[in-house]
């Protein structure tokens, strides 16, 4: 059976699906207003809310593209990120960022595929 969760999202997308033991999520920052840092940290903390609500966890994540509107930037974006996922190499993904145009004043946006817990 495939779970989906909308969320506050547009109509024609979901935030978060779940077929069998795989995750799908993708969060950006709930306040675009703020400056990369913070928008990463607060798309970080829905990441791993919708994770959990789906039965996973940033420890049990396959898979990440990061997509951030200013490339130059990554390190800002690393900096937060390896504060979340943490000190154990056995809980990191494999990641890839990206520099893109995306829209409003989003500045990051982060889409994971993550394995169920079991």
């Amino acid at each position: 059976m495939i779970e989906r969760k909308s969320g506050d999202y547009p109509a024609g997308r979901n935030q978060s699906t779940a077929y069998r033991d795989l995750v799908w999520t993708v969060v950006t920052a709930s306040d675009e207003s703020l400056d990369l840092i913070h928008q990463t940290e607060q798309a970080l903390n829905t990441l791993q809310q919708n994770l959990v609500g789906l039965g996973s966890d940033k420890s049990r994540i396959l898979s990440a593209q990061v997509f951030i509107a200013n490339i130059d930037e990554k390190p800002i974006m690393d900096k937060a990120w390896n504060e979340w996922i943490g000190t154990n190499p056995k809980h990191w993904p494999q990641r890839a960022c990206l520099g893109v145009e995306l829209g409003g004043n989003w500045l990051i946006e982060i889409t994971v595929t993550a394995a169920r817990n079991q």
